[in-house]
């Protein structure tokens, strides 16, 4: 066995999980922490995503090892099964006693009911973890939903963790998926390690295995070129590290030299490095950019060289005509249409003084895309400027599909997404309300009244009959502001900012949202 050659215990390399040589980068820990909040959040959904062989298994054993001794957990390692069958082993995994001749689907959903009161008057939690979830089936899928309808006044009865890779959350984005989706309380996704943590990756596996401290078998050159043949995914570093020991072992030598490596990932790997296969990267994008660009040019040029009807242009006049009577040329006209929509009666003039007086703020902001502005989720006023270098305004209060929905004097009107695009450069307006004693971000260490505002906010989001802090921000209170950026696809830095704030009053029901539907902004999000 050639570990002996190199004066090691055992293979240091092995794909088997064992837990000693268990090795947890910032981002495993961070897993770990979002899972362990999920299972006490009380009750739903809790979502883990990544690529093959990035350490999901890692993360759900040492879940297991972590979780309350008042919890009882069934793990659903083959989800490939119709609705029937899943219930059915969720009641083994379990240990519920159930008629297997006369199961139906009612007959099971009932007795896991019954079974789930009854761990809830013990005082007990009960938790379903599913592996490999993005095999689920969608009427699979609703029917676990429908598990976590049972619920007392402070929680419900069922944590769910769906563990999968990245096509599972792909899949629950689809519009038919929403409600499901919309139950998720902590989600996730495992990224391949750093070239940072291959290194302490790769030694720690090693000292585990008992190499001596004086000794190096993987220098820091030939780290490096693992790192770019696995791109950080530590079972395919595993598999690597292992054929380069044995190819040393083999050539009587004494640590891995990069001749060994080229020779290992073409055996492993193939004729070229995975993250080397194809165009990928930013190469590849820049490439496909110039493409369509070069295709969109051709386009243009044969449109210009059709003639009669068919390549007759609406006129450009025209198309300002109509877009003039969708703007509003004074700002504060815009915002006092902007306050109407929201219920709010202010007069068309020194409008950002009579709202301040009833406690509202006028909020100046900029975005460099749609995205960015949907990351407020509130209608907003853009500021625009015209061809011929004029500023003028449009209220935006709803998106649908490709077609923007803008307030006007006389009711609503929409605007194809792309015409409007053309004419804002980023800036935009929106009205919101602070909370009462609000002067800015909260952070670790902040007190007062406000942050009990916060906590209380986020126990009535979750369902907790308890906050998790008083008055002082503590480091519990950041790690679910964190988790909360995080789903929103804010800046995860755990301070409660404008926009952390503008989206919790949105998820809480407190504000009016930007009227768009999932479908939407799913097509949105891919334009």
């Amino acid at each position: 066995m050639y570990y002996r050659y190199f004066g090691l215990k055992e293979e240091p390399f092995s794909i088997a999980v064992n837990p000693r040589y268990l090795f947890m980068s910032a981002r495993h820990r961070d897993a770990l922490a979002h899972l362990l909040y999920g299972v006490g959040a009380g009750g739903g959904f809790v979502l883990l995503t990544g690529e093959v062989g990035t350490g999901k298994t890692t993360i759900n054993r040492c879940l297991l090892e972590q979780l309350p001794a008042d919890t009882d957990i069934a793990i659903i390692l083959n989800p490939a099964l119709n609705a029937e069958e899943l219930l059915a082993t969720a009641c083994d995994e379990f240990g519920i006693s159930y008629d297997a001749d006369t199961a139906t689907l009612k007959s099971l959903t009932d007795t896991l009911h019954r079974f789930l009161l009854d761990n809830h008057q013990k005082g007990r939690n009960t938790v379903l973890l599913i592996d490999e979830a993005q095999h689920l089936q969608f009427d699979v899928l609703e029917q676990i939903r429908l598990l976590t309808n049972l619920e007392t006044n402070t929680r419900k009865l069922l944590q769910i963790i769906l563990v999968g890779q990245p096509e599972l959350a792909e899949m629950l984005a689809r519009p038919e998926l929403r409600q499901l989706s919309q139950r998720i309380t902590a989600r996730y996704e495992l990224t391949p390690l750093s070239l940072q943590e291959t290194h302490a990756y790769i030694r720690h596996r090693l000292q585990v295995a008992g190499l001596p401290g004086n000794q190096e078998l993987f220098p820091a050159g030939v780290v490096k070129e693992i790192y770019r043949s696995t791109g950080g995914i530590p079972r395919l570093i595993n598999v690597l590290c292992d054929r380069l020991l044995l190819g040393t072992f083999g050539q009587n030598q004494p640590r891995v030299s990069r001749d060994m490596l080229r020779q290992a990932v073409k055996e492993v790997m193939g004729e070229l490095p995975a993250r080397r296969r194809g165009w990928t990267g930013w190469p590849a994008a820049l490439a496909f950019t110039l493409v369509l660009t070069a295709l969109a040019g051709l386009g243009l040029w044969v449109a210009s060289g059709r003639s009669g009807a068919d390549a007759a242009p609406q006129p450009a006049a025209a198309v300002e005509d109509t877009m003039a009577s969708l703007l509003v040329a004074d700002r504060d006209e815009a915002l006092a249409l902007l306050a109407g929509h929201l219920g709010l009666l202010v007069p068309a003039a020194d409008t950002c003084q009579a709202l301040r007086e009833s406690g509202w703020r006028c909020e100046a902001l900029g975005a460099s895309s749609w995205q960015d502005l949907l990351a407020y989720n509130r209608p907003a006023v853009l500021t625009l400027v015209t061809p011929d270098r004029f500023l003028t305004h449009a209220v935006l209060v709803g998106l649908q599909g490709d077609r923007a929905l803008l307030a006007t004097a006389s009711g609503t009107e929409t605007v194809a997404l792309a015409r409007l695009g053309s004419l804002w450069r980023g800036d935009f307006e929106l009205l919101w309300q602070p909370p009462v004693d609000y002067a800015g971000p909260l952070g670790v260490g902040d007190r007062g009244p406000l942050v009990r505002w916060l906590a209380d906010a986020f126990a009535e989001l979750d369902g907790q009959a308890r906050p998790l802090a008083d008055t002082e921000f503590n480091e519990a209170l950041q790690t679910r502001v964190r988790l909360f950026q995080r789903r929103y696809g804010l800046e995860q830095d755990g301070v409660v900012g404008l926009k952390t704030l503008l989206r919790l009053e949105v998820v809480r029901g407190a504000a009016v949202p930007l009227q768009a539907e999932q479908a939407d902004l799913a097509s949105l999000g891919s334009r």
